[in-house]
């Protein structure tokens, strides 16, 4: 999902007041429940985007929707954000504020694809390395994808450590093709 600077700014916004307020932790488990509503329900979101909906609509969903399950400082932040016709970057501050809450923590989200489920022994050795490597604490998100045909590939923000088969067996015909020419 692309996120706005709009997004990020709200985003960054919520968890300063979350701060002084002494409520991350609370404030990033109300913004997972409303990320996650928001990823269950495409209707909710196009419900939220629509121009043709009134405000009023708006508010009212939205408070029989959250307001019992959030914390009140988070229900009143997505009020504002109706007043100031920012609904619609609702999903989009939800994921800017994981990332930013993230930054704040010290985690490092990291991707990490292989050809087969490693052993919990294996993913803890990896995680520690990446621990080490980082200096953050590592939150991995695993994928398994047969047609790297063994080893594995880890993706940290913008860069790629790739230990797969496929990608050695790329390189090497990638230079018997420069030999042979």
């Amino acid at each position: 999902m692309h996120i706005t600077k709009a997004a990020r700014r709200y985003s960054s916004a919520l968890l300063q007041v979350a701060r002084e307020q002494d409520l991350v932790e609370e404030t990033l488990e109300d913004v997972k429940f409303i990320r996650n509503t928001l990823e269950d329900s495409r209707e909710l979101v196009l419900f939220l985007r629509s121009p043709i909906v009134k405000k009023s609509d708006k508010e009212e969903v939205l408070e029989k929707v959250f307001k019992e399950h959030i914390h009140q400082s988070t229900y009143l932040f997505m009020d504002l954000m109706i007043r100031k016709d920012r609904e619609a970057l609702l999903d989009q501050i939800a994921g800017a504020y994981i990332d930013e809450y993230n930054k704040f923590a010290g985690i490092q989200p990291v991707q990490i694809y292989m050809a087969f489920e490693l052993s919990d022994k294996q993913k803890e050795e990896l995680v520690e390395a990446l621990e080490s490597h980082t200096g953050k604490t590592i939150q991995p998100h695993y994928h398994i994808d047969e047609s790297l045909k063994g080893g594995l590939a880890v993706r940290i923000e913008d860069t790629v450590i790739d230990g797969t088969i496929r990608h050695k067996l790329d390189k090497l015909e990638e230079r018997f093709l420069q030999t042979a020419v």
